[in-house]
Parts: structure tokens; sequence; C-alpha cells
């Protein structure tokens, strides 16, 4: 087993700790989702020896390619998910992060019904308003809701952002809160937030993320 992946994770679980500590909040109520993009399922199985389970990837045929080689991980998709790769993925993974739009989460509700499915998905908002991003506008999210929440076959457990790379990213998640809180209901609560990544973590975990996507500070630089 690589030491170096063992110690990171070490590293990862202490600074998740602290985070949320230092936020008032309980360490068990923030996921790690390791992100394993570009790195062989030998690094993800090494990850799983170190006690890691649940991981992430962003390209569907590297997902595809990869998952059947690991023996007791969890997977999420993070990344931008074509409608035309749904039918492939949805058996492999427990959750889909990036959900972009009404058009897709429809044909996830009626792929996953065909396949006997109920998918979990996160809502991917566009809070930064950044043309090189997908995501929903926030305003549009508002007015889309309804519709998808009435999808009989996706279950909407949350939103997922991905701030600017440049700048605080702190706005960006505590905006992704406050929307979050706006639009749950007791029906509906959007418990998951999916934010933060190697390089922001803690400001995610300060502003209530659930889920952190954390990759090249577990698996090394790609």
């Amino acid at each position: 087993m690589s030491s170096s992946i063992v110690q990171r994770l070490d590293d990862i679980r202490r600074q998740i700790s602290r985070a949320a500590e230092a936020a008032g909040r309980d360490p068990l109520t923030v996921q790690l989702c390791a992100v394993s993009k570009t790195f062989p399922a030998s690094a993800v199985q090494e990850a799983v020896a170190a006690g890691q389970t649940l991981f992430g990837e962003n390209r569907v045929q590297e997902a595809l390619e990869k998952i059947p080689l690991v023996t007791g991980g969890r997977w999420h998709l993070i990344g931008h998910l074509q409608s035309n790769k749904v039918r492939k993925i949805l058996p492999l993974v427990e959750m889909i992060h990036g959900v972009d739009s009404a058009g897709l989460a429809a044909d996830i509700s009626r792929i996953g019904a065909e396949l006997g499915l109920r998918p979990r998905i996160l809502l991917q908002v566009n809070v930064a308003s950044d043309d090189a991003k997908f995501g929903f506008p926030v305003s549009g999210l508002r007015q889309a809701l309804p519709q998808l929440l009435a999808l009989p076959a996706i279950q909407i457990e949350g939103l997922m952002t991905i701030p600017l790379l440049e700048g605080d990213p702190r706005p960006h998640f505590a905006a992704l809160r406050r929307l979050r809180d706006e639009l749950a209901t007791a029906a509906h609560p959007l418990p998951e937030l999916s934010m933060g990544m190697s390089g922001d973590f803690p400001a995610a975990i300060s502003e209530e993320a659930t889920i952190v996507r954390v990759g090249s500070a577990i698996f090394g630089g790609r």
C-alpha cells in the first residue's frame, strides 16, 4: 500500500474534523468523496484498504472502465453528464452530482424507471454566474424546481456547486447554502450540499457542506 495515500487520507480526515468542529458541527455529518479522476483502479484500491469507501468520477467512460476493477468502493458521478450516457452509468453509481438541466433530470427519471432504479441526484447550481461552468442559474432553479420535484423516478437530495477558481470561494458556498435553505421544505428537505474541493473544502464545511470532493490532496497531482 502507498504510504502517501494513507498519510494524505489521514491528513484530510483531520482537516475535515477540525473544520467541522470549528463550525460547531459533528464531523460525521461531512462525507469525504475521494475523486479518482485519471488515477488507476490500483490507487483507488489502496484508498479502500486505508478505509476510504466513497469515490467520485468525472467522466462516464473512465468510470465504466474503472468501477468494475475496484472491490469495496461506493461511487458518485460528479462531472457533467450527457443524456446519451445516462443508461450506462445509472447502474454503477449511488448518486449523480452534476444534474444541470431539467431535460437531463427528466432523462434520468425516465431511464431510471425503465431500469427499475430511482436515482439519487443533486442539482448543480451556477451560483457564480460563470459562463465556463454548467449548472442552473439561481433564478432558473427557483422556477424549475416544482417541475423537477414532480419527476417520478428520481430522488432530489440537494444541491451542488463549483465556485470560481480565483478569489474567495466562501461567498459562493454561502450562496448555495442560502438557496438550499430557501428551497427546502418538510417534504423535500434537500439535505445534501456538495461543495468544496482540495483547495477550499474547509471553507465549504464552514458553510454546511455535507459532501466534499477531494482528489489531488489524496491521490497527488494529475
